[in-house]
């Protein structure tokens, strides 16, 4: 009898939790305690990927916010990734430290090897306007990726899940894996469902949506962080409770859908500005 041939993975999990009003240490100590509780069932080499701002909450005081000189958000992240052996994605702020940036923070994904080496960082595309953020942050002008084991993701940050073509540029850039970190409020859930499913069928990528639960001074959130497989089938739901949502990512099944229903390569590249 022939062996049935092992499928290549790779094991994402999203830490859905409350996270607490501008108080960096508590939210450091239960982020741990969460990945702690289920350390026997994280894989080396796994993605671990935080909510928006998660050391903070969606506070629009950048001087409570921001990164200081010691960093130490990007210091208990590297901690993290060396401690468990994984990629750890997670939001963050710094000043802006450009000429024009006029003092105002970046709001940004950022990630870690597991050998606590930074890999990448995002500075959000789309501030939110309408909840004033703009006021505040500046926004960022680059889609990014970076490499994954052997797939290669694109990062996104809560309001940036509302405007396909920056997607589109990250699926041009080779993405099968995107990500949405975010502070997603309660009432627009649905929308955040919605979205993040269309972002991953138009891509044929596989979506990663990491939300948050609980309440901060302004806005109540519950939560449904997602993995979202390429044809746009939910294969893990957070629900509205704090916890980790894991999934593993089969490379062989993404492949074969692709291969056999290679709608990517008619994307118009002209249209994406991508021409020139």
């Amino acid at each position: 009898m022939s062996k049935t041939k092992e499928h290549r993975t790779q094991q994402v999990i999203g830490v859905q939790f409350d996270i607490a009003w501008e108080d960096r240490e508590m939210n450091y100590e239960r982020v741990e305690a969460l990945l702690d509780e289920r350390c026997g069932e994280i894989k080396k080499g796994a993605m671990v990927c935080l909510p928006e701002m998660f050391s903070t909450g969606f506070s629009l005081k950048v001087n409570k916010t921001a990164e200081g000189d010691e960093v130490v958000t990007e210091k208990f992240m590297k901690r993290l990734a060396r401690k468990y052996e994984v990629y750890m994605m997670g939001g963050l702020v710094e000043r802006d430290p450009r000429p024009n940036g006029n003092r105002k923070g970046l709001n940004l994904c950022v990630v870690m090897n597991p050998e606590g080496e930074e890999v990448c960082r995002y500075t959000k595309i789309h501030p939110f306007s309408y909840g004033q953020e703009t006021d505040f942050y500046n926004s960022g002008d680059e889609v990014v990726t970076f490499k994954w084991g052997e797939l290669t993701v694109a990062p996104f940050v809560c309001y940036d899940v509302r405007f396909p073509e920056i997607f589109r540029h990250g699926a041009a850039k080779g993405a099968e894996v995107i990500t949405v970190i975010a502070n997603f409020p309660e009432k627009r859930i649905a929308h955040w469902v919605t979205l993040n499913q269309a972002r991953a069928i138009e891509n044929q990528a596989i979506v990663v949506a990491v939300n948050r639960v609980g309440d901060d001074p302004f806005l109540a959130y519950n939560g449904r962080s997602l993995v979202i497989d390429a044809l746009g089938e939910i294969r893990a739901d957070g629900g509205e409770d704090e916890g980790l949502v894991m999934w593993d990512i089969d490379l062989d099944v993404l492949d074969e859908y692709r291969g056999r229903f290679p709608a990517l390569r008619d994307m118009r590249e002209d249209f994406l500005g991508l021409d020139e």
